[in-house]
């Protein structure tokens, strides 16, 4: 059993309600999607694995793609997971590793608060697979008009009424060319579910060192309609990214 990944190291989450809360990353490749703000390779099948060797001291060496199970786990060991909030499970999609994911998760679970997944939000059965194994999970939906996707509403409530059963928070990204009516469908599908939170990103650019792609005004319009169906509504923009951190 082995799994294709980018990197594994230490760093700050920079993104939704857990900002600033010291994680271990697991950064699987490949997706099943390609959103056009995507700054990820996607490459499927990278030749080596990124590792750091001491929390964040970025001393990274190259690891020979794909790792077995066991061979993840002395990787993570190795960057003392109970000094961290928990392992953060991200890519590219890592719920495309489902089997995998349920083999090394057990014995990834040495964080202090457990496995947190970053997911798409586009496979509910994989998740199904894992769902009694994590412990946090950050869901996408992605909005047609920034993502360059064909609309994926029906596939993100199909994920969401799965990932309720779990703590779960929702994000989307948004740009200047986002409209009222994609924010405002997006809490509507949320609030079907449940009065689950949901996060507005800006869209960064990596020209612009980290700053939001999308105005003020904007932002506080887009929360507004948003707040009219759900209770929880968030401006979080990616902090690591303001910070260059990884």
């Amino acid at each position: 059993m082995s799994a294709f990944l980018v990197e594994i190291f230490s760093s700050i989450q920079g993104e939704g309600p857990l900002v600033g809360c010291r994680q271990i990353f697991l950064r699987f490749a490949g997706c099943n999607l390609r959103c056009a703000y995507c700054d990820t390779p996607n490459d499927p099948h990278p030749p080596h694995c990124r590792s750091e060797c001491m929390p964040g001291k970025r001393d990274f060496i190259l690891l020979p793609n794909p790792l077995t199970v066991s061979r993840l786990i002395s990787v993570v060991e190795k960057l003392n997971p109970f000094s961290h909030h928990s392992i953060s499970l991200t890519g590219g999609e890592p719920l495309l590793y489902s089997e995998f994911l349920c083999k090394a998760i057990p014995l990834l679970k040495t964080a202090c608060r457990g496995i947190y997944l970053e997911t798409n939000g586009t496979l509910p059965d994989e998740l199904s697979r894992v769902l009694h194994l994590v412990d946090f999970i950050a869901m996408d939906v992605k909005l047609p008009g920034v993502s360059g996707l064909p609309p994926l509403w029906r596939e993100h409530e199909k994920f969401l009424s799965v990932a309720s059963k779990k703590r779960v928070f929702v994000k989307i990204v948004v740009d200047r060319q986002t409209t009222i009516a994609e924010v405002t469908q997006t809490a509507r599908l949320v609030a079907g579910i449940g009065d689950i939170l949901l996060v507005i990103q800006p869209v960064t650019y990596e020209n612009e060192s980290g700053r939001p792609g999308v105005s003020a005004p904007q932002l506080l319009t887009l929360q507004e309609h948003a707040l009219s169906y759900l209770s929880r509504v968030r401006v979080i923009p990616r902090v690591h990214k303001m910070l260059d951190l990884l």
